[in-house]
């Protein structure tokens, strides 16, 4: 018999600004590079070291909807900097901080106040107890 690991899923998925929930997100891509360099000494045949050069967070954020306090506030995606991005599991809480969009893609329907697409950078990423 088989035996499949399970991760927990996502219970709530938002974007805050200054404590305040802004904006819900129905789903997101996360990706965490961490980039390295080659340390070289004359003569050698092999790098003598690796060293760490940072990490970088990009993520895809797929339909975004204003909270009707940020409708209120005149909120706007486009004007949006150094935010949150939150992920609510069950055991634990990713917060992606000091977000900055890089671009942002949008469908229009009467009635709605939704963004489509939007890709964010973030300079830091914890993970907190629930």
């Amino acid at each position: 018999m088989q035996s499949y690991v399970s991760f927990p899923t996502s219970c709530d998925i938002y974007l805050e600004l200054d404590g305040k929930k802004i904006a819900v997100v129905q789903s997101y891509r996360a990706e965490s590079k961490k980039q390295s360099r080659l340390i070289e000494a004359f003569g050698e045949k092999t790098p003598v070291a690796v060293v760490s050069a940072g990490i970088s967070h990009r993520l895809s954020l797929t339909r975004l909807y204003a909270t009707d306090e940020a409708i209120c506030d005149g909120i706007d995606f486009h004007t949006l900097d150094d935010f949150s991005l939150v992920i609510a599991k069950p055991d634990r809480r990713i917060v992606y901080s000091g977000c900055r969009w890089e671009s942002i893609e949008e469908n229009g329907e009467l009635g709605e106040t939704v963004a489509e697409k939007v890709s964010i950078m973030a300079a830091d990423r914890m993970e907190l107890e629930a």
